[in-house]
C-alpha cells in the first residue's frame, strides 16, 4: 500500500504532528499508568482500523514488557481474564469515546465505572489520550499510512 500523502516530509504535517505529539507527551507524563495508556492506544487503533498506530503501539508495549497474551487479547478484553478492573474500565471508556458517531456517547455507567478507578486528573488524561489517539488514527487512516515497519523508539 502506498500512502496518499507523505506526512513525514510535509512541512504542514510536521507542524501538526509536533503538536499532536506534544499533547500526547502531556498525557504520558500525567501519572496515568503506562500500561493503561498503551492498551487504550491499541484498542482505539483496532476500532479505527489504523494499522500504522496498531503496529507502533503493540511494538512499544511489547518492548516495555507487555505480554504477548495480553496484547493478543485486547480486542476481546471483555472475555479475557488478563486485564485488571481499572484497565477494563479504561478500555470500555475508550470504546465508547471512540465510537461517538454511533450516537450513544459515553454512558453515565461507563463514566462512573472509570471514575471508581481513576482520579479526576487521571480521567482527564484518559479522555485526552482517547482524543489524541483518535486524531492520529484518523490522520493515518485517511492518508493510508502503511503499517508493519515501525521500529521501537522511531519517533523519540
Amino acid at each position: 500500500m502506498e500512502a496518499r500523502l507523505n506526512v513525514f516530509t510535509s512541512p504542514l504535517a510536521g507542524k501538526l504532528l509536533k503538536h499532536f505529539a506534544s499533547a500526547g507527551k502531556v498525557v504520558t507524563d500525567s501519572g496515568l499508568p503506562m500500561t493503561t495508556q498503551e492498551l487504550v492506544k491499541i484498542r482505539a487503533s483496532q476500532i479505527n482500523g489504523c494499522g500504522f498506530c496498531l503496529d507502533m503501539h503493540t511494538k512499544e508495549a511489547a518492548a516495555a514488557g507487555e505480554t504477548a497474551q495480553r496484547l493478543h487479547m485486547v480486542a476481546a478484553w471483555r472475555e479475557a481474564k488478563v486485564f485488571t478492573e481499572a484497565e477494563r474500565a479504561a478500555l470500555e471508556l475508550t470504546e465508547q469515546g471512540t465510537r461517538l458517531a454511533d450516537g450513544t456517547g459515553v454512558s453515565d455507567e461507563v463514566w462512573e465505572n472509570a471514575a471508581k478507578h481513576y482520579d479526576e486528573e487521571q480521567l482527564l488524561a484518559l479522555v485526552s489520550l482517547i482524543a489524541v489517539i483518535n486524531a492520529f488514527n484518523r490522520l493515518n487512516v485517511m492518508t493510508q499510512q502503511p503499517a508493519g515497519d515501525y521500529v521501537v523508539g522511531q519517533f523519540g
